[in-house]
């Protein structure tokens, strides 16, 4: 059984994070925190000197592509298109709750 964290340890961070364990439930959990804490324990034992931060363990380069400045549509003739336009822009049905 577990050295590092006890049952009644497990059973206060289930209160505090309103969990609702049964007594049945209390070792197996206390038991898989265990490992968690020990694993935990294990990484921060590690010599991490000179060992640069990362967000991800392999290297990734952005897959977008550049973004550059190309023609578009014409403005007149997408609006024409449209069922209804107003002032340059589509014209939508007001969202609920904003006045027309």
């Amino acid at each position: 059984m577990s050295d590092r964290i006890s049952r009644a340890d497990v059973s206060h961070v289930a209160r505090l994070a309103r969990l609702d364990i049964e007594e049945s439930e209390l070792d197996r959990f206390t038991e898989q925190l265990d490992a968690i804490l020990e694993h935990a324990a294990a990484l921060d034992a590690l010599d991490l000197d000179g060992v640069p931060p990362m967000s991800h363990p392999l290297p990734l380069t952005n897959v977008f592509r550049v973004d550059e400045v190309v023609p578009s549509l014409d403005r007149d003739e997408v609006l024409s298109q449209a069922p209804a336009a107003e002032d340059g822009q589509f014209r939508v049905p007001p969202v609920l709750g904003e006045s027309q």
